[in-house]
């Protein structure tokens, strides 16, 4: 039995020597060196579909080589690269947890990780008003607009590219209101185009361009005639002129009138003489008459009278579209050839010869006729201007 465990003795020691060889390798495999990963990204903050730069450069394979580099972005999209250079883009939201596995050629293996915060940008709920009319101050209302992240909004409204309110020269920058909602203000018809910006404070801003399309209103017009009379009494002596500027067209359309200057009863010959004149510059309009002594037995005055008839034609009743009842007016009164008498007139009344008056001031005149009476009656078509509604 001694002359044969010899062979086994040594099978023993084969074995012993195999076992201690494998465990030394499982040994090495265990503890393979690790590489160091390290991670920078920037921006670490960002809005929706912007764009992070990853940098894992300075990573340290500390033995051998960096053979891979995978990266998990945290939104459900992954990448594996052979540099440690990437970027990847955002586009929803939220907080992301990106992590970065780096792996050498020893098989070694670390993580680093970092967070990204992609802000939501606000969301605009813009309310327009609709079928605004000339006129009217309309409400814009955007109370009802929401940031992802329930961020204290800031609104600028330029309510009129149009107009440059601020005087930069630039129409499309102004701050017209700060307000959620606020008023526009439509003086005339047309197309309103402006703009809202709203800020979340995180660099989240949003722009709504806006059209707001404002009508014209309609308006019924009627024609009636009316009479309008105005008098003047006054006292001149020789050589002196009275006159007065009057606006009677502005709110009716002229047919006639009829100026009659009267004086006041001579007691002692020679009667007085004096001249009435009108003038309306803007038509080329001027007549002139003087005063002719009256019929005595009939208890007449000296009188000047002018007259002028179918200065214009009279109006028609019609439908008329504008921005205002003013604008109407307008309209009616100043269409090519029905505008006589629109603008200023001028009455004058000169005394052409008075004697003889009283050279005592305390005895009566014997010549009353230095006072003088103008009436003045003017025959218009006006406009009754009715505004019809919209259902």
């Amino acid at each position: 039995m001694q002359g044969n465990s010899a062979p086994f003795r040594g099978l023993f020691l084969i074995a012993m020597m195999l076992s201690l060889s494998l465990a030394g390798c499982l040994g090495a495999l265990d503890s393979a060196t690790k590489p160091r990963a390290t991670l920078e990204a920037y921006p670490l903050l960002i809005q929706e579909g912007e764009m992070v730069t990853f940098d894992a450069r300075d990573s340290d394979a500390i033995e051998g080589i960096i053979t891979a580099y995978r990266w998990d972005f945290g939104d459900g999209e992954t990448t594996e690269t052979v540099t440690g250079f990437t970027s990847h883009t955002y586009d929803v939201f939220g907080a992301y947890t990106v992590s970065l596995e780096v792996e050498n050629d020893q098989g070694g293996i670390d993580e680093a990780m970092t967070v990204i915060i992609v802000n939501g940008v606000p969301t605009i709920d813009l309310v327009l008003p609709e079928n605004p009319r000339a006129g009217d101050a309309v409400l814009l209302d955007a109370s009802g607009s929401t940031d992802p992240e329930s961020a204290e909004l800031s609104y600028q409204w330029d309510l009129d590219w149009g107009v440059d309110s601020d005087g930069d020269g630039d129409g499309r920058n102004d701050v017209d209101s700060t307000d959620s909602q606020t008023l526009l203000a439509t003086n005339s018809s047309g197309v309103y185009v402006g703009s809202l910006t709203i800020d979340d404070g995180q660099g989240g801003v949003v722009t709504e361009i806006f059209e707001i399309n404002v009508s014209a209103r309609q308006f019924n017009i009627e024609w009636k005639e009316k009479v309008i009379e105005q008098s003047w009494s006054e006292y001149l002596d020789e050589g002196e002129e009275w006159t007065e500027e009057i606006l009677p067209g502005q709110q009716g359309r002229i047919l006639s009138f009829e100026a009659i200057l009267e004086l006041e009863d001579d007691i002692l010959q020679p009667y007085d003489n004096f001249s009435l004149m009108i003038s309306i510059p803007e038509d080329g309009f001027k007549e002139e008459a003087e005063t002719e002594g009256g019929n005595i037995t009939r208890s007449e005055n000296a009188k000047a009278t002018i007259t002028a008839n179918d200065l214009n034609s009279r109006g028609l009743d019609e439908v008329i579209e504008a921005d205002s009842e003013e604008m109407v007016l307008r309209m009616l009164l100043d269409r090519p050839g029905q505008s006589f008498g629109q603008g200023q007139w001028a009455l004058f009344v000169r005394a052409i010869q008075t004697n003889p008056d009283s050279t005592i001031d305390l005895l009566p005149d014997p010549d009353p006729g230095n006072d003088w009476t103008l009436t003045l009656r003017i025959v218009i078509h006006e406009p009754v201007i009715t505004e019809i509604a919209f259902e």
